[in-house]
């Protein structure tokens, strides 16, 4: 009894940073930051964790505020920006707003980084990850706004941008080598 006490209380540590985001999003959902919205998210997190027992979640142990900041603020503007160019389209009645079903493939995501991306993604207007090929690490995003492949080039760009940018801020220690080894040799390669 007592092991199994003690392992429900690790798991509970170990998933704290998880069911923090949990509560996050469900007040987000509501569009309520009140103690009420809280406390139920917070049970609704507890309960979503215990009933449907998905494998613990590690996180990596690292996290840049300086990126993580700035991620947060590049996030809040690509949204604004994604906003108004969907409510253009949406006005813009001469021009139906073309559309494509576009594959990525990420360089450095595990589970956590692969989700962060897909949710960022999504979060974004114009865009909307419909599948995810967790063992190819591959998302296929529906985008709109796109007239032609150097269109459809340049959102796959953007979604790989907002890779490099969740491994900036919280990837594990080897993600973040890898992303700077691999910005060195494109930074010596460009010469």
């Amino acid at each position: 009894m007592r092991a199994k006490t003690r392992r429900f209380w690790r798991d509970l540590r170990v998933q704290l940073p998880f069911l923090g985001w949990l509560v996050v999003l469900w007040m987000l959902l509501w569009n309520q930051f009140t103690l009420l919205a809280f406390v139920s998210g917070l049970v609704v997190a507890v309960f979503v964790t215990r009933v449907f027992r998905l494998p613990t979640v590690e996180l990596s142990g690292r996290l840049n505020l300086w990126y993580g900041a700035l991620f947060v603020v590049q996030f809040l503007f690509a949204m604004l920006r994604g906003a108004i160019a969907v409510t253009i389209q949406v006005f813009d009645f001469r021009h139906q707003p073309g559309t494509a079903i576009m594959e990525v493939p990420l360089r450095y995501a595990d589970d956590l980084v692969m989700t962060h991306v897909a949710v960022v993604s999504s979060l974004i207007p114009g865009s909307l990850v419909v599948e995810a090929d967790r063992d190819r690490r591959v998302l296929y995003l529906h985008v709109i706004g796109v007239h032609s492949m150097a269109d459809v080039e340049k959102q796959r760009a953007g979604v790989l941008r907002w890779e490099r940018r969740v491994v900036r801020a919280l990837g594990d220690p080897a993600q973040y080598r890898a992303l700077k080894a691999d910005l060195r040799a494109a930074k010596g390669g460009a010469r």
